[in-house]
């Protein structure tokens, strides 16, 4: 299933250049420009608090938005710069970029982790470390999935689930191509490795060979 694209709201901006974007601000607004897409570039206001609220979500940058303008038609778009005030570290001018539905974007997916509860390694104790909750994935703008399966069903402990392992969903492809980068694994519980390290030392006295008065009195 596509993932529902949130909605990014914004009027028209009266005027460009410093100026208008100035004028902006005073306004309570966060001046923007839209481009791309085949058409003319186009300035635009966005809210600052509501703006504001979305950037502190997390993801912004790599999240599509439907841009939408009153009376105009809805546009799919991807932020490409959101520049800061130098001390506040705030909003003051955003750069967004135009998409078609056919378009291949890099987006962050959320991981999530099916039969939890059944699987073998976590039953006996093991203990599920996720690596990467999200995974950054290249796919059709028009067709974002909600989500990436991964299933522990058979999953034993020091089993590890890397990107090759995970189904996919179609035309969807890793952004990073150049490691099989891993997303979770099964860890053995802290008690067990415990154990297994005062054995490998005891182990490890027992190999000692003996010298010295030791071995005169053998």
């Amino acid at each position: 299933m596509a993932a529902k694209v949130q909605d990014l709201n914004a009027t028209v901006r009266a005027g460009t250049g410093k100026g208008a974007a100035r004028q902006a601000r005073r306004a309570g607004d966060v001046p923007g420009i839209v481009y791309g897409g085949g058409a003319e570039p186009q300035s635009i206001n966005i809210p600052f608090n509501y703006l504001l609220t979305k950037l502190r979500k997390g993801g912004f940058m790599s999240t599509l938005h439907n841009l939408k303008i009153e009376g105009q038609e809805d546009v799919r778009v991807i932020c490409r710069g959101v520049q800061r005030d130098v001390v506040k570290d705030l909003p003051t001018h955003i750069d967004l970029m135009r998409l078609k539905r056919t378009s291949r974007v890099k987006i962050f997916i959320p991981v999530e982790f099916l039969n939890q509860d059944t699987c073998p390694g976590v039953k006996k104790g093991g203990v599920l470390t996720v690596v990467r909750n999200e995974v950054e994935l290249e796919v059709l703008a028009g067709d974002i999935p909600e989500h990436i399966t991964v299933d522990l069903a058979g999953v034993e402990i020091g089993d590890t689930i890397s990107i090759s392992d995970v189904t996919l969903p179609a035309g969807a492809t890793p952004a990073i191509t150049d490691r099989d980068f891993v997303i979770a694994n099964i860890t053995a519980p802290r008690a067990l490795l415990s154990e297994d390290d005062e054995d490998t030392a005891e182990v490890a006295a027992d190999e000692v060979p003996t010298t010295g008065d030791d071995a005169a009195e053998e």
